[in-house]
């Protein structure tokens, strides 16, 4: 058995990524866990959080997303994550991310939609580099 397996994570606008990896680590809906070739089947939610890709080895991480929830599935030597939202992590920037909260603040209260965006961009901050 190969100790890779294919990795797809996309989001209703793109593929942000189809290539092989020995590892992903998810954040599904009930902690985060780790898929590697040869696991069992298995669909689960994923939380908002960051969906880590390891290419070479199970200790070096090569790409990180943010993801804004969605559904993870896992059959056969391959993992798909459907997810609302995906943005690499590379591509969080603080100064945005801090005055796209400002703004939902002053809407929030009163607007449900603003406190969701409010929401995922302070989870972003929170692994902005």
């Amino acid at each position: 058995m190969s100790n890779q397996m294919q990795f797809e994570l996309a989001s209703p606008q793109k593929l942000a990524c189809s290539k092989p990896v020995v590892m992903v680590t998810v954040p599904g809906g009930e902690g985060d866990f780790g898929v590697l070739a040869g696991h069992a089947p298995m669909a689960t939610t994923v939380a908002m959080g960051v969906v880590e890709a390891y290419e070479h080895d199970q200790t070096t991480v090569t790409d990180r997303w943010f993801v804004a929830g969605g559904f993870c599935e896992v059959e056969g030597d391959r993992c798909t994550v459907m997810a609302d939202q995906v943005i690499p992590v590379k591509d969080l920037k603080r100064d945005v991310l801090e005055e796209e909260i400002a703004v939902f603040a002053k809407t929030a209260a009163n607007d449900s939609d603003a406190a969701q965006k409010m929401a995922i961009a302070q989870a972003k901050l929170l692994v902005a580099v």
